[in-house]
C-alpha cells in the first residue's frame, strides 16, 4: 500500500469562503486569486471551488493557458502583467488583461501590433514600494496609455502593505483617492485583509476585491484572530497515520539532536510525514496536531519523513490512527494552516504553497 499520507482540497470550503468574500464586500466584483498554483491547491482541483468568482487573477501566463483550458472565458487578469514584448501576444490571443507598473510595460505596449487593444491595470505604488508608479508620476503614466491606439480601457490599481496590522490602509487610500479622483475606469484595491476590515467601506472595496489567502481558508491577520472570527473554513487538509509507537522513560530522548528528553514516562506516536512533504522543519516541540482529532503536541525535531507526537491525550491511538497536520480532521475538529505556520516562524501561504510532489491529493 502507499504511504499514509495524503492532501485533501476541499471544494465546497472553498465555495463558502469565495461567498463569505463576497460577504465582507458586498455588491462588487471578485477576483479569484490563482496564483502560485492556486497556493498550492492546484488551479485544476480549486476550478468547481472558485469557478463561481468574476475573473481570475495569476501571474504567469501558463497559469493563464490552464484557466482558459478549463473554460473560462471571463476576465483574466496578470497581476505582475508582462515580462518581455513577446508576452503581449499571448495576451492578445487569449484576451488577458494585465497590469501595468513601469514605464517598460508601455513602452513594450506602444510597440506591440494588435487588431485588438488590451485593458490594463495601471498600478500606483501608494506605499508598498514593490511594483507601481509613484503618486506623482502615476497621472503621467495614465496619460501615456491613454495615447495609444494598443490601449482601450485602463483601471486603476494599488496594492496595501499593512491591512493586517496597526498601521492599517487609511494613509495608502488617501493617496490613490487624492491622485486619481478625476481619472476614469474601475479600481481594485483591496486583499483578503483590507476586504475583511475594510470592506464595508465604498472607497476601499471599489469595484472589484483580490481576496486570495482568506478563499483558501487562512487568516490574513493570524493571530489577532482565526479563522473562526472571519467566519473561514480550511480548503486544504494535511492527514498522515501513526506508523509506530514508541513508550519512553525519564530520561529518554526523541529524534535528531535529543532536543526532546522526557522528564516522565511517556507514550509517543511516530507520524508519516517530514520536511520532504512540506511540513516546516522549523516547528519545535508543544505544535499543535490532531490525532484522532484530539489536540495534542509534536515532540522533538521535524525530521524528513516522520515527526513524533505526543499520545498522552489520546491513550486509546495507536497504529494506524489518523493524525491531521493542518485542516479538519474526520471528526470535525479543525486546526488551521496557521497555526504549525505560526510554530515554524511564518505564515499559512509559505504551508499551503510548499506542499511536496510526493503527497498525493484527493479533491472532494
Amino acid at each position: 500500500m502507499p504511504r499514509p499520507i495524503q492532501a485533501t482540497i476541499h471544494t465546497e470550503s472553498l465555495r463558502r469562503n469565495l461567498a463569505r468574500m463576497r460577504q465582507a464586500a458586498p455588491d462588487v466584483k471578485v477576483w479569484g486569486v490563482v496564483k502560485a498554483n492556486a497556493y498550492g491547491h492546484g488551479i485544476e482541483r480549486v476550478w468547481e471551488g472558485l469557478r463561481g468568482a468574476d475573473g481570475f487573477a495569476l501571474l504567469d501566463l501558463n497559469e493563464a493557458e490552464r484557466v482558459r483550458a478549463l473554460g473560462w472565458r471571463g476576465p483574466i487578469l496578470l497581476l505582475e502583467g508582462v515580462f518581455e514584448a513577446r508576452d503581449l501576444e499571448l495576451c492578445s490571443r487569449l484576451n488577458l488583461w494585465h497590469a501595468v507598473h513601469c514605464d517598460e510595460q508601455i513602452d513594450m505596449l506602444a510597440m506591440h501590433k494588435t487588431h485588438q487593444p488590451h485593458r490594463v491595470f495601471l498600478k500606483m505604488n501608494s506605499g508598498m514600494n514593490r511594483l507601481g508608479f509613484a503618486p506623482q508620476r502615476f497621472r503621467a503614466a495614465w496619460t501615456r496609455l491613454d495615447a495609444l491606439p494598443q490601449v482601450d480601457e485602463i483601471s486603476l490599481m494599488t496594492h496595501f502593505s499593512d491591512a493586517d496590522g496597526d498601521r492599517g490602509i487609511a494613509h495608502q487610500v488617501e493617496v490613490f483617492e487624492d491622485i486619481t479622483r478625476d481619472l476614469p475606469g474601475e479600481r481594485t484595491l483591496s486583499n483578503s485583509a483590507a476586504s475583511l476590515r475594510f470592506g464595508t467601506q465604498a472607497p476601499v472595496r471599489a469595484d472589484w476585491i483580490r481576496p486570495g489567502i482568506a478563499v483558501y481558508g487562512s487568516a490574513p491577520d493570524f493571530p489577532q484572530h482565526d479563522i473562526a472570527h472571519w467566519g473561514l473554513e480550511p480548503t486544504m487538509t494535511l492527514a498522515t497515520r501513526i506508523i509506530a509507537v514508541q513508550h519512553l522513560v525519564p530520561g529518554d530522548t526523541v529524534g535528531y539532536g535529543s532536543s526532546f528528553t522526557a522528564d516522565a514516562p511517556l507514550r509517543i506516536g511516530v507520524i508519516a510525514c517530514g520536511y520532504a512533504d512540506g511540513y516546516p522543519r522549523h516547528c519545535t516541540t508543544g505544535t499543535p496536531v490532531l490525532v484522532e482529532g484530539v489536540r495534542t503536541r509534536l515532540i522533538g525535531r521535524v525530521s524528513m519523513d516522520m515527526v513524533t507526537v505526543d499520545l498522552t491525550p489520546v491513550p486509546n491511538a495507536g497504529f494506524g490512527s489518523e493524525v491531521t497536520l493542518w485542516g479538519r480532521a474526520s471528526n470535525g475538529a479543525v486546526i488551521s494552516v496557521d497555526e504549525p505556520a505560526q510554530a515554524a516562524g511564518t505564515v499559512g501561504y509559505e504551508l499551503m504553497c510548499a506542499l511536496a510532489q510526493r503527497v498525493p491529493v484527493l479533491v472532494d
